[in-house]
């Protein structure tokens, strides 16, 4: 046994060394992430932008609702009303807040006409941020209800 430990730490370094050597040679070479996958934006619907904290319909809103309402009675696409919000405030409070958000839009929309199977309402919070930053500006443009093909 006492020759058995001399031998084993003589042959440990380089042993150690040679398999350093062996991983330090090649590049790892890290592909690009996919491309996201296209929104499909249905052309005649816009968004709709909340204040702070808010789920109630702004007047600015009303009015680009009343735009979606007469497209969509125009047209037979279904639509979803996904509900988003900034990067403030917890995932879960962002997830209800949304909801509340994405429900107000479709609620109004139902209210002027449209059948209420045609509209499907979603909540991402604050997972799908539209404008990337962390200023009011930024903040202001990811507080919305936007509307999509289904």
């Amino acid at each position: 046994m006492k020759t058995v430990k001399p031998l084993l730490r003589s042959l440990f370094i380089p042993t150690m060394l040679f398999l350093g050597a062996c991983g330090c040679c090649e590049e790892v070479v890290v592909p690009p992430p996919p491309p996201p996958p296209p929104v499909v934006v249905l052309p005649g619907l816009g968004d709709v932008f909340y204040d702070f904290d808010r789920s109630e319909l702004r007047a600015d809103a009303v009015g680009q609702l009343r735009t979606n309402a007469n497209w969509m009675a125009a047209n037979t696409a279904n639509v979803i009303v996904e509900g988003h919000c900034d990067e403030r405030g917890t995932s879960e409070y962002n997830l209800a807040l949304g909801e509340r958000r994405a429900n107000s839009a479709r609620d109004y929309v139902i209210n002027l006409g449209i059948a209420p199977a045609r509209l499907k309402a979603v909540s991402y919070g604050e997972e799908k941020p539209f404008a990337d930053g962390h200023t009011e500006e930024a903040w202001a443009e990811n507080r919305r209800a936007h509307f999509v093909a289904e």
